[in-house]
């Protein structure tokens, strides 16, 4: 497990490289009001970059996250690298590794961990989306015992889409499978010049488990 952890990994990083060098990539920078994921508040305001490349249905990328604590210190960090690859037909595998800063990078253990790897399916067709996500291993780190799971629906309508996700291990106070993720989300083009616009992505958020509810802004840059 040790040592497939380390080439998970290691395959990530040296394949993103390889890519790189031959082709160039997209990078981009999220503002958002507050890190809200699968139903679970991590940080406040937070800077959330992100580096990608994409060869046709092939994607590499590194994603972050920053929260502000004030104005000169950081609080919540995650680091994640991903990789998937995106079929014709409408189906998407991938797998993503969670890191976070703060812990020590090359720990791979089984129980100290500092990464988290995930598996990744999606299928989308038309309007209606699902998505299934299986953690592979134990990491302290990460704050996963193994065996994590998220389920999640969407449905796009015109001007919105709606959600809903449930999990057990990570995405529960006790572990144990629970609807974790409702809401719903839109996206509206803020038109600066003829040339210029930003899109601003707004969110609600209902976590029936926690008994939690949240209100997200964002703009991408």
């Amino acid at each position: 497990m040790k040592k497939m952890k380390m080439w998970a990994i290691i395959a990530i990083a040296v394949t993103t490289v390889v890519s790189v060098k031959a082709q160039e990539i997209t990078a981009k920078a999220d503002l958002v009001s507050s890190y809200v994921w699968r139903g679970t508040q991590y940080a406040g305001f937070s800077v959330q970059p992100s580096v990608t490349y994409t060869d046709g249905g092939f994607s590499l990328g590194a994603w972050g996250s920053v929260g502000v604590k004030n104005s000169d210190v950081f609080a919540y960090r995650e680091m994640d690298l991903f990789a998937s690859y995106a079929f014709d037909f409408g189906l998407t595998l991938g797998l993503t590794d969670y890191y976070y800063p703060g812990t020590d990078y090359f720990d791979v253990s089984e129980v100290t961990g500092a990464h988290g790897f995930e598996v990744n399916l999606g299928y989308a067709i038309k309007d209606f989306s699902l998505s299934a996500n299986y953690m592979l291993n134990q990491a302290g780190g990460a704050e996963t015992a193994g065996g994590d799971t998220y389920f999640e629906l969407g449905y796009a309508f015109k001007t919105f889409s709606i959600f809903a996700g449930a999990g057990s291990g990570w995405h529960t106070p006790d572990g144990s499978f629970g609807l974790v993720n409702v809401g719903l989300k839109t996206t509206k083009e803020i038109k600066f010049s003829d040339s210029f616009s930003l899109p601003l992505t707004g969110s609600v958020v209902l976590n029936p488990t926690t008994q939690q509810f949240y209100v997200v802004a964002g703009i991408s840059l």
